[in-house]
């Protein structure tokens, strides 16, 4: 199959909306126009609980995943470089999703799970990174960003294929992710970031 028809089909699967089809299918509601609006298992574990949170982070991670691991054995090129061209369009995928008018979430899910088929060892570096910033700051945006930051430097110490390339798209990786937080810096910055365990005050 030519390469250029799996990117499209890696941006296609990217782009499936899981948080906004399960929670319109079996909660009656639409995450958009529910707390940061954005359609990842972070705001739907925010809004739905843990029960619809659990199935979209795991089809999320699948989303990235399925096209770094399955497409480079069905293309017609020799190019590794088209396996990131599959990891990049499923991500873009997801957070630019054609299904919902081009919103999604913030691709950090789905970048977890294209990372586990191109470096697993620096998955699990930065998701060591993502625990221990999510709960010492309690904001999942701290520790998405932190992980994100951590894993292009990871890979100079631990073992993967791809060499410089997968590094420097690391990298690109990274600066995507801190764009797509954007209003979460912000946020963060004015001290109004949402804090999971945090009790609201009573209006």
């Amino acid at each position: 199959m030519r390469p250029i028809l799996l990117l499209l089909l890696a941006y296609i699967i990217g782009a499936t909306p899981t948080s906004y089809w399960v929670g319109r299918a079996f909660y009656g509601v639409d995450l958009r126009t529910k707390g940061s609006g954005n359609l990842g298992a972070t705001n739907t574990f925010r809004i739905l609980g843990w029960k619809a949170a659990l199935p979209v982070a795991v089809f999320d991670v699948f989303k990235g995943w399925f096209p770094v691991w399955f497409f480079p054995q069905r293309d017609q090129s020799a190019l590794w470089e088209w396996t990131l061209a599959y990891a990049a369009a499923a991500i873009i995928g997801h957070v630019f999703s054609f299904w919902v008018r081009f919103k999604g979430g913030k691709g950090i899910a789905t970048s977890a799970g294209a990372f586990l088929g191109l470096s697993p060892w620096g998955v699990l570096t930065a998701l060591v990174v993502w625990i221990g910033v999510t709960f010492s700051t309690r904001m999942v945006a701290a520790g998405s960003l932190a992980a994100a930051l951590a894993l292009p430097v990871a890979l100079f110490f631990v073992p993967h294929e791809g060499g410089t390339t997968l590094i420097a798209f690391t990298f690109g990786l990274a600066v995507f992710v801190v764009w797509a937080h954007r209003t979460n810096i912000r946020r963060m910055m004015k001290g109004e970031e949402n804090r999971f365990g945090k009790k609201k005050e009573p209006s």
